[in-house]
């Protein structure tokens, strides 16, 4: 697809935010230099500032759940706190493509950063663990808002010469929160100050809310009226969230099971209703046959499904590698690490072959580092066998990194179609937090397959995962097969 010159003409107060978008002159590169500019670095700071919010969001409260138990109680339902979270971002991130169709990106990350300020604030105050899962869910609301807006808006607010830099920014967000999250938790736990991190999140919220005000475009006045909200396919994907999560807080064996075959079950009907149905979550174009969007999305679920490896990583550095909690929770980042690092390098790549690469091998990279990690995984390992994991992981994340930011604009660029482009870049969102809450679960079935050996949980896990990963390089090479015939 070939970029076109875009001129955004001012509208009427009702219209924009404070700002109206500045009108692009000249032809600037489309360099970071460009994206961080004057012009557009209010934009990609709301950009990757939802994300990361989200992002550190889910990291340090893990951290923080002792102290929270310790001092408010309700250990029994310590599950939840996540739980509770995680459906509430997925069922909010199936409306964001709605929400920007009939309030525009300025009102639509106002709603999200103020709903998730209130939550993180009820969170704040909350006298008891009941308040305070009503407060993280409310924060799962804004947040499920904050992550899906980080894509969807990257077509309205930015010229396409950009695109690739902003969606590689809005990606290693989730690496930025991987690194950031578990080190704050720790700070504040150390503190005793666990209500202190709320307040943060709570005044960060409300900075960026007020920077979306005044930087962001309103309703253009020329999108469509937005589709009536698709209840049958909201109500079967957030009850096939529900079942993928409770099944990690149910006793392993089959209860852990039926959750997991409940969940696949719904799923499948949420993918029949969408198919059939004439208001839809996911784009039209993604159940149309012969479109390469659907491979997109599952090469971007495969990727989701190695990065929930770092889930349980940490624990492995403790027990098989004798590692401080600090400094497994460092290894646990590793993929991040390398994801984050690789996408600096990835959105630099200007030829069609070299992004084409990038998308086709991504997925053997990623599952060449699991596999050797698995392979490498020792009872009482030794210094040296640990750094070979770090370096094994960091060399799995690049895979993600060198082609998620192409995968993401080759989705945006699916369609001319307004409408359905935003609805195809919010789609990479609710894609990742269902593909996170699936593996999420997956691999903690894997694990309690190993028993009372950290050692067989560890292979588990990691041999499974890694087998699902070895699809992506099926799914890469279809959405390129694809792409190029639409082409």
């Amino acid at each position: 697809m070939t970029e076109t010159p875009r001129v955004q003409t001012a509208a009427t107060p009702s219209e924009q935010g404070d700002r109206a978008p500045v009108a692009e002159s000249g032809a600037p590169s489309g360099g970071w230099g460009d994206l961080f500019s004057k012009q557009y670095a209010a934009q990609a700071s709301i950009m990757a500032g939802g994300v990361a919010l989200y992002a550190m969001n889910l990291y340090f409260t893990a951290a923080l759940l002792p102290s929270i138990v310790e001092d408010i109680g309700g250990a029994r339902f310590y599950a939840w706190v996540a739980t509770g979270f995680l459906i509430a971002a997925v069922t909010a991130a199936m409306l964001v493509s709605r929400l920007l169709a009939r309030f525009g990106p300025s009102r639509s990350y106002l709603t999200g950063f103020l709903v998730f300020a209130a939550g993180a604030g009820l969170t704040a105050a909350s006298p008891s663990m009941e308040t305070l899962i009503v407060g993280r869910i409310v924060q799962g609301l804004g947040g499920g808002l904050m992550a899906g807006l980080g894509y969807a808006v990257i077509r309205t607010a930015l010229p396409e010469r950009l695109w690739t830099r902003a969606a590689g920014l809005v990606s290693a967000m989730w690496g930025v929160g991987t690194l950031v999250g578990p080190s704050l938790g720790g700070l504040f736990a150390e503190l005793n100050a666990w209500r202190g991190s709320y307040v943060l999140l709570t005044v960060a919220a409300l900075v960026l809310a007020v920077l979306a005000r005044r930087s962001l475009p309103g309703p253009t006045g020329s999108a469509r009226t937005a589709e009536p909200l698709p209840l049958p396919s909201l109500l079967l994907l957030t009850l096939a969230a529900g079942a993928f999560s409770i099944s990690s807080t149910v006793p392993r064996g089959w209860a852990t099971a039926l959750c997991i075959v409940l969940g696949l079950v719904l799923l499948a009907g949420f993918l029949l209703v969408e198919r059939r149905g004439s208001a839809t979550v996911l784009p039209k174009l993604t159940y149309r046959r012969g479109n390469h969007l659907k491979w997109i999305y599952l090469t971007v679920a495969v990727y989701c499904t190695g990065v929930m490896t770092e889930t349980f990583i940490p624990l492995f550095g403790q027990e098989l590698g004798g590692l401080s909690p600090l400094a497994a929770g460092f290894l646990g980042a590793t993929v991040s690490v390398g994801w984050t690092s690789a996408q600096l390098f990835s959105v630099n790549l200007r030829s069609d072959r070299a992004r084409s690469l990038a998308i086709r091998v991504g997925p053997a990279v990623l599952t060449a580092g699991l596999l050797a990690y698995g392979l490498l995984q020792t009872s009482q390992a030794s210094g040296g066998r640990v750094l070979l994991w770090a370096v094994v992981l960091v060399i799995g994340g690049t895979g993600i990194g060198a082609a998620f930011p192409h995968l993401s604009v080759t989705a945006m660029r699916s369609t001319d179609d307004e409408v359905e482009g935003a609805k195809a870049a919010a789609g990479l969102n609710t894609t990742q937090l269902i593909a996170f809450t699936v593996s999420s679960a997956l691999a903690g079935t894997l694990v309690s397959f190993g028993g009372d050996s950290t050692l067989d949980g560890a292979r588990y896990m990691v041999f499974g995962l890694g087998a699902l990963t070895v699809f992506g390089t099926a799914t890469a090479a279809l959405s390129l097969r694809r792409a190029r015939a639409e082409g």
